[in-house]
């Protein structure tokens, strides 16, 4: 469901329609194009770049307030028999989880230091038995890599806007949620009502900063960055609801071909199973949500104690407006003595 009117704060002579992204993470190269896009556009700081052993491409790690795009990589590791049998053990067990040894080297590893060769881990050679599995006939024990272009996700029930005391965080004419930096104070009440993990307190000034879905693109009628530099249309822009009917015809694509484990993340839910109430910046994955670092379920904090809230302030500011009041004529009246 779309956000209500009243909650938008920029209105336009001619009504322009939520606008969001569509990700399709089975597009997705890895390539990281959308992260430079995004950040030479709103001038945003290089994140440290560190290659060799014990690092990863995947050099900015996270969203944050000076990364608005990030490209997760993650690693999907087909667990063998064994595998599956220890780990039902050890849940009937009810004594914890269980992280299998694998070897890996510090971040400040020598270059001479031994370190694990996942090419043999991914021939079933040798290294498999690091995962805790057995080599040859327990089969691959590496099996593929799949990514992720991770943004805001301008949800329509959007806590960090529910949870901001300044009026700095607001709903703009196109739906989506955007932080006015010169009235955010600082406070950092949006951080956790996240819940996505998204916004975050800028280290040096300490204001908040998330994506705007290029807002100032927008205005003169240009798609966002990232998706203007996307070379494999992973990052799709437009009307809501035309993305949403074209990422329904997508899993249906999908379905067709054989990947029955594609499905929308964020959109087109039952009322009861709305990840905060819909997102404007939804996805397509073919593995479970928490292998892309997302919640299963999530939703607004503010939204669902906005009335008991409410109340509780409005009757606060009675209080004391009452105690101002008495006060004031308390002091006429000694100074009328």
């Amino acid at each position: 469901m779309p956000a209500a009117p009243t909650e938008i704060a920029v209105h336009k002579h001619e009504p322009t329609g939520r606008m969001g992204f569509f990700t399709d993470t089975t597009t997705c190269i890895g390539c990281k194009a959308c992260e430079v896009a995004c950040k030479q556009w709103n001038d945003l700081p290089a994140d440290e770049l560190r290659l060799g052993k014990g690092r990863s491409y995947d050099y900015t790690g996270a969203l944050s307030a000076s990364t608005w795009r990030h490209v997760r990589f993650v690693e999907t590791v087909k667990p063998t028999a064994e595998q599956r049998a220890a780990a039902q053990e050890v849940l009937a067990s009810g004594t914890g989880g269980y992280l299998p040894p694998i070897p890996a080297a510090t971040p400040d590893a020598p270059i001479g230091e031994d370190i694990p060769d996942l090419v043999e881990m991914a021939n079933g050679n040798g290294g498999s038995a690091a995962l805790g599995a057995p080599a040859g006939e327990s089969g691959t024990a590496l099996d593929r890599w799949v990514f992720m272009s991770d943004v805001c996700k301008h949800c329509t029930n959007a806590g960090c806007l529910d949870a901001c005391p300044t009026g700095a965080l607001i709903r703009t004419e196109f739906q989506t949620v955007i932080v006015q930096p010169d009235i955010c104070n600082g406070c950092g009440y949006c951080v956790p009502s996240c819940p996505f993990g998204v916004i975050n307190r800028d280290p040096y000034d300490g204001r908040a900063a998330k994506c705007t879905l290029c807002y100032d693109r927008l205005q003169d009628g240009l798609e966002p960055a990232c998706a203007k530099a996307c070379p494999t249309d992973s990052i799709q822009f437009g009307p809501y609801d035309e993305l949403v009917e074209r990422a329904h015809g997508r899993v249906l694509e999908l379905h067709e071909r054989g990947l029955e484990t594609a499905y929308l993340y964020g959109a087109g839910d039952e009322p009861g199973e709305q990840l905060a109430g819909n997102l404007g910046a939804f996805f397509l994955l073919t593995e479970p949500p928490e292998r892309f670092g997302l919640p299963a379920k999530a939703d607004s904090p503010i939204q669902e104690n906005m009335p008991t809230a409410t109340a509780a302030g409005l009757t606060a500011g009675v209080v004391a407006a009452a105690v101002t009041v008495a006060s004031f004529v308390l002091a006429q009246r000694r100074t009328k003595r």
